[in-house]
């Protein structure tokens, strides 16, 4: 990494890490590159949608229920036919699929990192 890579303190700040559950998820078929639409829950009432090219690891019925790390201030990002209202956070693998970026423990919804 070089220096041009480094953020301060102040800007990682910024950048809300939240832990959610996801509550649906489906195919997205009209997605350019194959991805599901993804519904995660952050609280009481704080459903929030996004897409996520995850689908050479997971299915739709095994992803619900799954606890995930995802950039909830993001502005929304119209993709397709939907509004992706977060970011999903993952990891690519040796063979470039995205494996998702998970709490370890109980941690409840719209929890912060910290």
């Amino acid at each position: 990494m070089s220096s041009e890579d480094t953020i301060t303190w102040q800007d990682f700040e910024k950048v809300q890490l939240c832990a959610g559950t996801i509550v649906r998820a489906e195919p997205f078929p009209e997605a350019r590159r194959p991805a599901y639409k993804v519904w995660v829950r952050f609280g009481e009432g704080d459903v929030r949608k996004s897409s996520a090219q995850i689908t050479e690891r997971y299915t739709p019925e095994e992803l619900v229920g799954t606890r995930v790390i995802c950039v909830t201030n993001f502005p929304p990002k119209q993709i397709g036919p939907i509004r992706s209202e977060v970011l999903i956070c993952g990891f690519e693998d040796a063979a470039g699929a995205i494996v998702l970026a998970r709490p370890d423990g109980e941690v409840p919804d719209g929890a912060r990192l910290k």
